[in-house]
């Protein structure tokens, strides 16, 4: 296991004495930053028909879902420690469904000119909405899964285009 010193230089989070802090973002210069995230939902194919004729008693899955989405990337400094307040200036929903499949792919996207990503807020809204799609679909469908959520893409700041796929396993830049 790495000691305190070998630590703070892989991870931005922890100090030279081991300690837990918040990354000083002071000095970096702000840029356009944007990042998408997805996730899926696997459920049960006739699920998916209600939802699709909006029969779910607890309303329009996919409408709350995305409100969920945007309330969440909005409040991901709330919800994970550590995390930078951003300013964003855009946060984006969108679902697809795949009937055969009993799939529903979410993708979301976060934009922000700031000093640092906005990767966690993208994958934070992939991710309630998931969780959204589950708790207003639970009642209905005991077998619902939520599935490979990840940052798909990511631009701006140091590292510039980074993009991903579960099936390729590696990030490209």
């Amino acid at each position: 296991m790495p000691g305190p010193e070998e630590s703070s230089a892989q991870l931005s989070h922890v100090d030279a004495g081991g300690h837990v802090r918040m990354v000083d973002v002071s000095e970096k210069a702000e840029t356009l930053r944007e990042a998408t995230a997805r996730a899926r939902v696997r459920l049960q194919p006739q699920t998916l028909a209600l939802i699709e004729r909006n029969q779910i008693a607890k309303g329009n899955v996919l409408e709350v879902a995305r409100i969920a989405a945007i309330m969440a990337a909005k409040a991901t400094p709330q919800l994970i420690p550590l995390c930078h307040p951003l300013p964003l200036t855009h946060v984006g929903v969108s679902f697809e469904l795949q009937r055969e499949q009993g799939l529903i792919l979410i993708e979301t996207s976060a934009r922000t000119t700031y000093k640092t990503g906005v990767e966690v807020e993208a994958l934070t809204a992939a991710t309630v909405a998931a969780l959204t799609i589950y708790d207003m679909c639970k009642a209905v469908d005991h077998t619902i899964t939520l599935e490979q959520a990840y940052v798909a893409r990511k631009s701006g700041g140091q590292h510039g285009l980074v993009e991903f796929s579960p099936e390729s396993e590696a990030p490209t830049p």
